[in-house]
């Protein structure tokens, strides 16, 4: 059994992937990758109560609330959030990324608790906004 790959599709209309089997050329089978959506940076959400934001979680990875554990924590609950102020980091393929506040605000809820493994777009803070 012998598997071409091209790139393109069958008909070279498409990009994708075309995989033709040697020894049953009927049975080609091709596979078109979805187009990729334009992604926007996360931001804080909006949410029913018009004085409260959500922070969300731009990526999975690992929730961390300070720089190191002998560190304060970036915030606390009930403390005041400026747009730009790191809030906590985000551990990613040993990669640290610091994730901002999009508002200002004070912090109403703390959602994770530290080290916790977080998904894409899980709320890490809801902000109370002025």
């Amino acid at each position: 059994l012998k598997i071409k790959l091209r790139r393109g599709s069958a008909n070279g209309t498409a990009p994708g992937y075309f995989i033709e089997r040697q020894n049953a050329p009927e049975a080609a089978i091709t596979y078109t990758p979805a187009l990729p959506a334009k992604e926007e940076p996360l931001k804080a959400a909006p949410v029913s109560d018009k004085n409260q934001a959500l922070i969300k979680a731009p990526m999975v990875g690992t929730f961390y609330q300070s720089p190191s554990p002998e560190a304060a924590p970036f915030v606390q609950v009930g403390s005041d959030v400026e747009i730009g102020q790191v809030v906590c980091i985000i551990e990613a393929m040993k990669l640290m990324n610091e994730i901002k506040s999009e508002v200002k605000g004070k912090v109403k809820e703390i959602l994770v608790e530290n080290a916790d493994p977080i998904e894409f777009g899980q709320v890490l803070f809801k902000i109370e906004t002025a």
